[in-house]
């Protein structure tokens, strides 16, 4: 008789949240990049421009740092996909007017623009693949923003 392997804790993949969540976050990910293929945006792109409407409207004065903190996406990635989003014209950065050391950004009205309609599409998408989950979205959430605490 062969000696079981105890390499694996589960039975069956399905028992694995990790990997569950892996196969999720891809699903979503790649419906999330067919999404926006139409605004020629990046998830990444979309994440930032998102970010810096959202922290504008809230009157948030937007760094990259407040960036990279408020959307956990490295200071030198958020700094590489901003510099793509001001060529393309969407945002523009300028020096802060108090701290020398940082960048304010603001996105520009074709920026505003782009991502009023990107924000809609999203946000429908969403609806719709979280919409599974029926009464239980917003428990779901709660859990996932558990999970987000243990590492801050």
């Amino acid at each position: 008789m062969k000696p079981k392997d105890t390499t694996f804790s589960v039975e069956k993949s399905e028992d694995s949240s990790g990997f569950l969540l892996w196969q999720v976050t891809n699903l979503w990910q790649r419906e999330i990049k067919k999404a926006l293929e139409s605004f020629d945006l990046t998830h990444s792109q979309f994440v930032l421009m998102a970010s810096v409407y959202w922290l504008t409207l809230h009157k948030q004065d937007v760094t990259q740092i407040l960036l990279s903190t408020h959307t956990q996406i490295d200071p030198m990635t958020t700094s590489t996909v901003l510099r793509t989003l001001q060529n393309k014209g969407l945002l523009q950065r300028q020096e802060h007017l108090t701290d020398t050391r940082a960048k304010t950004v603001e996105l520009t009205d074709s920026g505003k623009k782009i991502i009023k309609q990107a924000v809609k599409v999203v946000e429908t998408f969403d609806k719709t693949f979280f919409g599974t989950l029926g009464t239980k979205t917003q428990l779901f959430n709660e859990q996932l923003l558990s999970l987000l605490e243990q590492k801050k």
